[in-house]
Formats: C-alpha cells, sequence, structure tokens
C-alpha cells in the first residue's frame, strides 16, 4: 500500500529531483505539495510548484497549496538562480483561485487522519502555522520528516546554522516539539549525496519529458555549486526525504533529543543534540548514516521509468 505524503517545500532544483521521484513512485501517494518561501520568494515558490506539477504530468495531481507572503532575510537564489529553477526564465503561472498552504494541509490533514507522512523540505513556518489554526493537527499526522539543522558539519546559513533552520527557527523549535514520530535529517547526511556532473547531465540519454526537463535546470546548480563550495557536482538533498519512506532500510538512526536556538546573536537556527547521559527523552529518529549506493541504484531505477 502507498504511503500518503504531503510536501512542504522552498522550490529549488533539488526539490524538482525530489518532487519528480515522489510523484512518479507507485509507493508514494502524493496528496499535496505546499509552496513556501525560502530559496525563493512566496509567490515564485507557489508559481514553481504549479511549474513543476505541470511539467511532470503525473498520474494523480496533487493538491497546490500557495506560499504564506513572508519575507526571510535570506535566500538561496545563489545556489537556485533567480527563479529557483536555474535561472531558465520559465513562464509563470498562477493558480485560478489559490489556497493558503496552511489551510490546504489542515484539510488534508483532518481528511486523513494518522495516515499522512508530513515531509518538511523547506522551513517550518506553514506547519507552524497549520498548528495555529488546528491545535490538534500534530496528533493527527502519521510522522514527520524534517530536513535541517547540522550536527558537526558547518552550516550552509551561518557557520552553525543550517538554511531552513535559521529562516525560521521558532518553527524549527515547534516542529521538533511538537509530540509526533519525527526523522531528522541534516547536513551531515544531506552533504553525503552529490551527483558528479556527468551523472547529472546525462539524465538526457532517458528519453522522458521529465528527464529532460530536469537536464535543462541542473547546469545552474552545478556552476553554482563549484563557485559557493568549490565542489564537482550538486547535492540533492531534498531526494533523502523521498528515499526515507521508499528505502528506509539504507538509512541509519539514533534516537535523541534536539533542540534549536531560536534568537542567539551567533548561534540562531543552530540545532542542539543533547547527547548527555540524563538528556530530556529522544524527540527525534535522527538520520546519522545513509547507504549512499543504495540510494543512487533507487534514483537511477526510478528515472529510467519516468515518462
Amino acid at each position: 500500500m502507498s504511503t500518503k505524503v504531503v510536501i512542504i517545500a522552498d522550490p529549488g532544483i533539488d526539490t524538482a529531483f525530489a518532487t519528480a521521484l515522489a510523484l512518479h513512485d507507485p509507493n508514494i501517494d502524493v496528496l499535496g505539495i505546499l509552496a513556501s518561501a525560502g530559496n525563493i520568494p512566496a509567490e515564485r515558490a507557489t508559481q514553481n510548484v504549479q511549474l513543476l506539477v505541470n511539467a511532470f504530468d503525473p498520474p494523480r495531481w496533487p493538491k497546490i497549496g500557495a506560499a504564506i507572503p513572508i519575507e526571510y532575510e535570506i535566500d538561496g537564489a545563489q545556489l537556485h538562480g533567480p527563479d529557483g529553477l536555474g535561472g531558465m526564465q520559465l513562464p509563470p503561472i498562477s493558480l485560478h483561485q489559490p489556497t493558503p498552504a496552511d489551510k490546504v494541509l489542515v484539510d488534508l490533514v483532518r481528511d486523513h487522519p494518522h495516515e499522512i507522512t508530513l515531509l518538511l523540505l523547506g522551513p517550518g513556518t506553514i506547519f507552524a502555522r497549520a498548528m495555529d489554526r488546528d491545535p490538534e493537527l500534530p496528533k493527527l499526522l502519521d510522522r514527520i520528516i524534517c530536513l535541517g539543522g547540522s550536527f558537526r558539519e558547518p552550516g550552509n546559513a551561518t557557520a552553525v546554522a543550517e538554511f531552513h533552520f535559521y529562516l525560521d527557527p521558532s518553527a524549527a523549535r515547534r516542529t521538533l516539539r511538537c509530540g509526533i514520530p519525527t526523522s531528522l535529517i541534516t547536513l551531515d547526511v544531506m552533504r553525503k549525496l552529490i551527483f558528479s556532473p556527468s551523472d547529472l547531465l546525462e539524465l538526457d540519454k532517458h528519453n522522458s519529458e521529465t528527464c529532460r526537463f530536469l537536464r535543462k535546470i541542473v547546469p545552474y546548480g552545478i556552476r553554482s555549486s563549484s563557485n559557493l563550495y568549490g565542489i564537482e557536482g550538486f547535492h540533492l538533498k531534498d531526494v533523502l526525504g523521498i528515499a526515507l519512506i521508499v528505502l528506509p532500510s539504507a538509512f541509519e538512526i539514533q534516537e535523541v533529543y534536539v533542540d534549536v536556538e531560536e534568537k542567539g546573536e551567533l548561534t540562531r537556527g543552530l540545532s542542539v543534540f543533547d547527547l548527555r547521559p540524563n538528556a530530556p527523552a529522544p524527540n527525534v529518529s535522527w538520520i546519522t548514516q545513509i547507504d549512499v549506493a543504495a540510494i543512487r541504484q533507487y534514483i537511477q531505477q526510478m528515472f529510467e521509468q519516468m515518462p
């Protein structure tokens, strides 16, 4: 039986790869994709979600939630391009009757109580707003998979803070404290899933609309990764959230208590791992290791099958 999933994302290049996998994997039933500001402004994020769904044309279209009009202090345009999708200058698409993402989330969870995996591929703001709308919401979810935070890896927003946690540390804290099973994928693991330029640029050998689209947007990410981080290739970070759903055996976990610093001048967004013997009861299943080869094989097989 397929896993019912709702995705919250600030759609950048790696989000496009993750969305393609989720929409075409028969083991995943994507009920909704909810846009969030983050890598790009809110309005563009909503357009990008619609663009991705249109481009990938899945067998069953998910509900789309419009991003909340919020502005963060930083964005990810340097890595993903001014439009979030590699600077392709795709024509904007507007929803005819946009529904706020937090309301869509509440409605979907109420329609499918205790069945939905919430996949947080962006900042936690929308989930926090949804909890404000419906305080009972966390109890009605099955689990959360959250991409955010860092343990030993340097941050990608500040010296210590991962991008999503830095954008809205209060929402990140509320997410980790909401009391339901939560898997946490930190930068330590995200940075293990890197694809070489040749891996990514050979997507066009798969004669499908999906692969051709991804082939067009990824060169920007390859160039910016080289300029920003001095690496040859591109991290498909968001794909790990999809892989955890369908390939759990490829992930090692440690139960641990994690919190988030909200306001420190130098430490805002810092994820704090309490590894003391007398630490509070664990609140997350922290992903510590991944089987990179198995995940890469899964990705390759999926792209070979895509329409």
